[in-house]
């Protein structure tokens, strides 16, 4: 008899009608209870007697999909579409279960292994049951959902680990490799959680694991199972000491510049540095060497050992799943291994000279946008410009040869497809279903292991074909698997359910312009920070683009720097800024920006903040100072901005608050330096400069001159409202 799916073992055997006893899966932590037709009935934490499932809801702990019906008598029947048959009948035979589902003539058989804290589900084959009526070829599963189960939510659900918990308990289902399909789907009081396979990745020898336990101990289950089953150490990660550590990442770092690098990291008291690939390697693929590293990698080893002599880590920003146009995998010859998202075929000859392709398919919706338009066609790329969506189809107005490729005549009937380039679009990206992932991974992996990179970050994440919650994990896992030795943390650009062991901190966000800067922490970093957290991870409060004052802007200043450090506290999360030597060193405020960085993260590292405290710091629209005593000692105010200084002087900012019943002002020049004339009397008034060195301050005709540019602190013996008044009605005074 033909085999129609390669995992159908052909067993002919009665299966039982329903009438025997449920089957009941526990271990220390834990008890499933299955009802005899397929259902969850019941899931118990034993340490504290909860039912973890929600009540009411008579939901299949396995289905089988098949994306039309194929059995002869089916197909007759019931409409041609996507069918979900659920289990109607299950058995347990030691460690196994037995899973028959309505209308299909074959039985899943899944294994089951019992930890101590957890309970493994995985998909082993499916055998044939006794035909009844006529002769039958066996008819494929497409999909098959091998454990879900209506958990009842909880104060918290992270739909990144999936898991649902609270201060007590957790539940979590968790896929134990790449291949298998782990999502959730919301109810009204509870989530689905759901593990499945799919048989154009894998539909058998891949599973989930099923853990119930204290929320305390989750990530201690969670780690038995990455040991258990080989996965990345993503537990370890996120209690590695250095996990908060923030990081300097270099923009066009070389052996010439790196000890400058260096000085700013250290003034901003960061202890990471990140190299950007594009600062030693012309493109993306091959990595050739631009002509600042003119020996290769031991220019490039110098600048990493430079790091690890400053006392910082190494790190790795990298893309990793497309080519660059300008590198050898796109020109002159195209790699064949590159994606294409859609085929087309010739509807006649053409020579090396046609504008004009004629094509069998329609072309409507595929992309118009500048830099996109790209036919890979033999070793030939084309640029179209235009297509027809009426017959006859046609690409109309294409350039051949693009990309210094070689035009070339075709036959009728020719394959070709529309090249996969990315958003920016200076990247073609790969097809994950090749080994050209695995080629670029070795190449990674020799820059990783030669020059000692210890985090990665995987830029472009999202740039992998279909299905995304596939290949997002396993094109990263291709290139996780090389590295030797692993990094210590990863941060990437996006999310798929296995990727969390990679992914040990979140992502970074791309730079804000500085007027913007406070609102994108509240609308993305906050939300983001909220997410995560609930996922038992913290996220990157970054990129912060550097940018100097200007025509157009005032710039990032040092308010803005606190701003996210201050909400980045409050999340024990760690933040990064790009280094640009040409903005850091044209930027008058950069040692005050650099000043506060650094006093933000020694005073996380120290554990200055409190529960509370941090309860504060993770509030949108709040703002807050932090300062040193004379003692060395961390003070944290919480203060609010003086606006229409000087009569809207756009060159002055300052912050007001409270200390030792005393009213401070933190104030300076963006851009320069001048003086203020505030109308009052000395007696009421102290200053001192960002290092609490007292400042002398003058008088004047009109009441005191006081110097502004770099940060100071007024301490000002006068309400609030007195003070703000103050410096709305203060004179500037160029110096």
């Amino acid at each position: 008899m033909k085999r129609i799916f390669p995992v159908l073992v052909i067993v002919f055997f009665l299966f039982q009608d329903p009438g025997y006893a449920q089957v009941v899966i526990e271990n220390h932590d834990l008890r499933l209870v299955l009802g005899n037709n397929g259902h969850a009935e019941s899931l118990i934490h034993k340490a504290t007697g909860q039912e973890c499932l929600a009540s009411g809801v008579d939901l299949p702990a396995f289905t089988v999909k098949q994306y039309r019906p194929y059995d002869n008598e089916t197909q007759l029947t019931y409409v041609t579409r996507p069918t979900v048959f659920p289990a109607n009948a299950v058995t347990r035979q030691g460690d196994t279960l037995r899973v028959g589902f309505e209308h299909l003539d074959y039985i899943a058989v899944i294994s089951v292994k019992t930890g101590d804290h957890y309970i493994a589900f995985q998909p082993e084959y499916f055998i044939k049951k006794e035909k009844k009526l006529g002769v039958k070829a066996e008819t494929r599963v497409d999909e098959m959902t091998f454990l879900q189960l209506p958990v009842k939510d909880r104060e918290h659900f992270g739909s990144w680990l999936n898991v649902s918990w609270d201060g007590q308990v957790a539940v979590n289902l968790l896929g134990t490799d790449v291949h298998t399909r782990v999502d959730d789907v919301t109810g009204k009081g509870y989530h689905i959680l759901r593990a499945a396979t799919v048989k154009d990745i894998r539909l058998t020898g891949t599973g989930a694991a099923l853990i119930v336990t204290s929320t305390d101990r989750l990530l201690d289950d969670v780690a038995q199972v990455e040991k258990d089953y080989h996965l990345p150490p993503g537990v370890a990660s996120r209690r590695d000491p250095k996990y908060a550590w923030s990081y300097y990442e270099c923009r066009d770092v070389n052996p010439g510049n790196i000890d400058e690098h260096i000085r700013y990291a250290r003034m901003g008291g960061f202890r990471m540095m990140v190299i950007y690939y594009p600062s030693f390697a012309r493109s993306m693929g091959h990595f050739p060497w631009r002509r600042e590293y003119a020996d290769g990698m031991e220019d490039l080893k110098y600048v990493t050992k430079k790091i690890r002599d400053a006392g910082m880590i190494p790190g790795f920003h990298i893309h990793y799943n497309k080519a660059q146009i300008n590198d050898p995998y796109v020109t002159p010859m195209p790699d064949p291994r590159l994606n294409l998202r859609k085929i087309f075929t010739l509807a006649g000859a053409v020579d090396d000279k046609a504008t004009v392709i004629p094509v069998e398919e329609n072309p409507q919706g595929i992309t118009l946008f500048e830099g996109r338009r790209l036919l890979k066609i033999g070793d030939e790329i084309i640029e179209y410009t235009g297509y027809t969506d009426q017959q006859p189809y046609r690409f109309t107005g294409c350039k051949r040869g693009v990309l210094h490729t070689k035009a070339a005549a075709y036959g009728k009937g020719y394959k070709f497809g529309l090249m996969d380039v990315d958003n920016w679009p200076i990247f073609i990206r790969f097809d994950q279903r090749t080994s050209i992932q695995d080629e670029v991974a070795e190449k990674i992996a020799d820059f990783v292991k030669e020059a000692g990179f210890r985090f990665i970050y995987f830029d472009g994440a999202e740039d992998v074909n279909r299905p995304y919650w596939y290949n997002v994990s396993l094109s990263m896992e291709r290139v996780y698997d090389q590295l030797d030795p692993q990094p210590l943390f990863s941060e990437g650009a996006c999310k798929a359910h296995f990727n969390w062991h990679i992914l040990s901190r979140g992502n970074a966000f791309d730079t804000f312009k500085p007027e913007e800067i406070k609102e994108a922490v509240d609308k993305r970093h906050l939300g983001a920070a909220a997410y995560n957290a609930d996922n038992f991870t913290c996220v990157d409060f970054g990129w912060i683009g550097y940018t100097p004052p200007g025509e157009r802007t005032i710039g990032i200043q040092p308010d803005m720097i606190a701003y996210i450090a201050s909400h980045a506290a409050g999340w024990d999360s760690p933040l990064s800024l790009v280094g640009d030597l040409g903005n850091l060193g044209s930027h008058p405020r950069t040692p005050d920006n650099l000043a506060v960085l650094k006093r933000w993260q020694e005073a996380g590292r120290a554990g200055f903040f409190t529960d509370e405290q941090k309860t504060e710091l993770k509030k949108a629209r709040k703002e807050f100072v932090l300062l040193k005593d004379g003692q060395g000692n961390f003070e944290l105010h919480e203060c609010h901005q003086i606006k229409n200084i000087a009569g809207n002087d756009p060159h002055i900012r300052a912050f007001i608050f409270r200390k030792k019943d005393h009213t401070w002002v933190e104030y300076w020049h963006t851009s320069g330096e001048s003086s203020l004339i505030l109308k009052t009397s000395l007696s009421h008034v102290r200053l001192y400069d960002g290092a609490g060195k007292k400042v002398k301050i003058k008088k004047s005709t009109d009441g005191i001159l006081i110097p502004a540019g770099g940060i100071r602190y007024l301490d000002v013996d006068l309400p609030e409202k007195e003070v703000e008044e103050l410096f709305k009605k203060a004179i500037v005074q160029d110096n």
